[in-house]
This record gives C-alpha cells, structure tokens and sequence, in this order.
C-alpha cells in the first residue's frame, strides 16, 4: 500500500495554538485530532490531570503535556472525555495487532504504540510522522469514542457539545401559589426576641466586723 494511501500529517492544532518548534506532545495531538477539540483545551486538561499524580523513589517527576505524560494520565483523561479502551495485548501474549488498516476497527480511533501514541480515522494515520514502520509496529491497544459521540466522514464538526436543559417558565398557578404562600400569616417568619439582659450584680461588700466592748476605767469601776 503507498504510504499516501494511509498516512495524512497533521499537528492536531499545535501551530493555530501558537506553538513553534518539536517536542514529546503526541499525547495531546493524537486527542485533539481524534476528538476535534482545540489543541490548548487538551493541553490544559492534560496539565490538570497530572497535578493528581504522585511521585516516589521510581517516579520523580509528574506528567506534563509538552514532554511526555504517564499510562494513568492518559486513561484518566480519556475516561474523562468518555473514550473506552480495548487493549490488544497481553503480558506474554506476543504481538497480535499491527499499525494497519486491516488490522484494526474502522472510524476514530486514539491507537498506543511503543512509546508514542497515534490517531487512525478509517484506516489512516494522522500525525506528524508514518509511525507504523511499514506495518510491523505492535499496537498495545486504542480508545474508541462513545456511540453518541461517534462521527461520521460526512460530517464537518469533529465535536458537537452536549445540550444543556435550560429551565422551564413557571406556570401563573405556580406564582399564584408562591404569593399566597408569602401572605399567609402561618408561614411568615416571626421575629424571635432577643433574651432579656441579665441584671448587674452589686460588687461584694464585706461587712465591718463589731467594735469590741470597751473596757471601764479605773473611776467607772470604782464608783460603779
């Protein structure tokens, strides 16, 4: 097959974001063409769901959408955008499914090679470079959109965005009702009193004790 036949480039809106030059994005590339969403929506996201990670003695660093994110972002982020994932293999199973046309479901799919991820779209990659080395690249497994979210080729919007149910008017009986029931005496609120102030104590006063008894003098006594 010639390679134009299954291969389209594309930077999945890096250059229209404002970005210049190469690095590890291919995470939030192969997202943003497979879901349609603008490039600084999935790098944002990206971003945000790697603050969620933890780091230890074999894992120092945490994701970031410009040099390279971790197996746990990328499904968190795609179980967020509602994508399932199928994986194609197994510890010890061996190659099964190749980067091929052939060899893989039809429609939008996020495919996790070696190292990389890729966007396929009815048998063709989308990316900067032909990463199927000529059909022998393993495939580990790919995500696959919902059914409601599923494209067609016919259609020019790659992202349609859920409806949003806005709130129903409210029927003349319904305020009739609410303004009966602002008037009526039972439901209205009555003001509760403040506690009475407590009355000022006197301050303590002890009381003087008597004067003892005075004792006579020498003339009372003698007189009487």
């Amino acid at each position: 097959m010639a390679r134009a036949n299954y291969f389209r480039y594309h930077d999945g809106g890096r250059a229209a974001a404002g970005y210049r030059g190469k690095t590890g994005d291919c995470v939030v590339r192969s997202i943003a063409i497979a879901t349609g969403l603008p490039y600084q929506h999935i790098y944002d996201l990206v971003n945000r769901a790697s603050t969620r990670e933890r780091t230890g003695t074999r894992k120092r660093g945490i994701s970031n959408a410009r040099t390279g994110v971790y197996k746990s972002t990328i499904h968190r982020v795609m179980k967020e955008l509602g994508w399932t994932w199928t994986p194609t293999m197994q510890i010890g199973s061996g190659c099964k499914v190749h980067l091929r046309p052939n060899e893989l479901p039809p429609g939008r799919l996020v495919v996790s090679v070696s190292k990389h991820l890729t966007t396929m779209i009815d048998g063709i990659i989308y990316d900067t470079h032909d990463c199927s080395r000529r059909g022998k690249r393993c495939v580990y497994g790919y995500w696959q959109p919902p059914p409601r979210r599923s494209l067609s080729p016919t259609q020019t919007e790659l992202f349609v965005p859920p409806r949003v149910r806005l709130p129903q008017p409210r029927t003349q009986e319904q305020r009739r009702s609410d303004w009966q029931r602002s008037i009526d005496p039972i439901d209205r609120e009555v003001p509760i009193a403040p506690p009475p102030r407590p009355t000022p104590r006197r301050p303590f006063r002890p009381q003087k004790p008597p004067d003892p008894p005075r004792r006579k003098s020498f003339f009372e006594w003698l007189f009487g």
